[in-house]
């Protein structure tokens, strides 16, 4: 990644008059790359489309606590279906939670504000011990509701508040179930883009997936993550694939929600529960012909889903051109509009990587 390249602040803070989607929009039909500002896309979709959006709201995930005497930085990433909690430990240093705090085992008890705790119990998975199952005493989401506040990094220039993480389509969650950290792709939609879509004849399909903490620091594969896919967005998503319609997911979060659903004959059903679905180019993709998402970091899983949405040549086109216009990355910045190449033609790559 070269320096200067992360959005520091939301769009809306970058000059009087701008809204969230006063952002850049880089546009890739196949290898061929164009260059558009954010509000252009209801004339680059077309009526009968379909956008796959995630309704997930973002919480106020990170929260400071103690070990003994020393303070650490909690990220809670989601709720098991066991009663525990999977977080991840963070060092505090002023400017954002940055490194992963070291030394953690089994049996480490963590204190919350207002008399919460957690108890470490077992590694989330295999790959290492940053995330890690915990126990806890107390309401833990009473606790982000009093104590919390967004996560953030480092590279973002001060903190922000929560409605900043949130999206147009996140109303409320009843049960207090959300995302530790946003959906962004979703992030520079405004109402008034939403209303102009509709008008155009783009419809919506509705899926949730409540996202886990993404270290910017270590780039392992997504773990598993809770989804749910209505009856009635599986329906249209099935009846815009039967009449040749394209459905375009907002954000690989969406993508890894309807591929979740979606049976080898491509057919959508309703469904819930876990997800462990990574997208690579070797499973490819059976429902989405199209995706909007931000730009990812060289090391990033996501860039797999990318290549089995678009193709190797696209995306390493893409990211050329990405690198040459100095756009923007992460969740306060530009984004990546997929669309199916309009006139399919054989364009020879050499393999690098951008």
């Amino acid at each position: 990644m070269p320096q200067g390249r992360s959005a520091r602040v939301p769009a809306e803070q970058r000059g009087p008059g701008l809204d969230r989607d006063a952002v850049r929009l880089l546009v890739s039909r196949g290898t061929e790359v164009s260059h558009h500002a954010f509000p252009e896309l209801p004339r680059l979709l077309r009526a009968g489309d379909l956008l796959v959006v995630n309704t997930s709201p973002t919480l106020a995930a990170a929260v400071d606590g103690r070990i003994g005497h020393a303070r650490v930085v909690v990220h809670v990433s989601a709720r098991g279906d066991d009663g525990r909690w999977a977080v991840e430990l963070r060092e505090p240093d002023g400017r954002g939670t940055t490194s992963p705090r070291a030394g953690t085992r089994a049996g480490t008890e963590v204190v919350l504000p207002g008399a919460g705790r957690l108890v470490l119990q077992e590694p989330l998975s295999p790959r290492g011990e940053r995330l890690w199952w915990a126990r806890a005493a107390g309401d833990v989401l009473e606790v982000l509701r009093a104590h919390g506040r967004p996560i953030r990094y480092s590279y973002t220039e001060r903190d922000q508040p929560l409605a900043a993480y949130q999206t147009v389509f996140a109303p409320a969650s009843p049960d207090g179930a959300g995302s530790a950290e946003m959906p962004s792709a979703a992030r520079p939609f405004t109402a008034r883009l939403v209303a102009e879509l509709v008008s155009r004849g783009v419809r919506f399909a509705p899926v949730t997936l409540h996202t886990g903490v993404a270290s910017v620091e270590a780039h392992e594969p997504p773990y598993a993550e809770r989804f749910v896919v209505p009856e009635a967005s599986a329906r249209l998503v099935n009846a815009v694939k039967a009449g040749g319609g394209r459905v375009v997911a907002v954000g690989t979060t969406a993508v890894r929600a309807v591929e979740s659903a979606a049976g080898p004959d491509g057919v959508v059903r309703a469904a819930r529960g876990w997800t462990e679905l990574v997208v690579t180019p070797e499973r490819g993709v059976r429902v989405v012909d199209g995706l909007l998402t931000g730009l990812h970091e060289p090391e990033a899983s996501h860039l797999l889903m990318l290549e089995a949405v678009a193709g190797r040549c696209a995306v390493d086109r893409a990211y050329e051109e990405a690198l040459r216009g100095l756009y923007l990355w992460h969740e306060f910045g530009d984004v990546h509009l997929i669309l199916p190449e309009e006139s399919p033609h054989t364009v020879h790559c050499d393999g690098n990587s951008w």
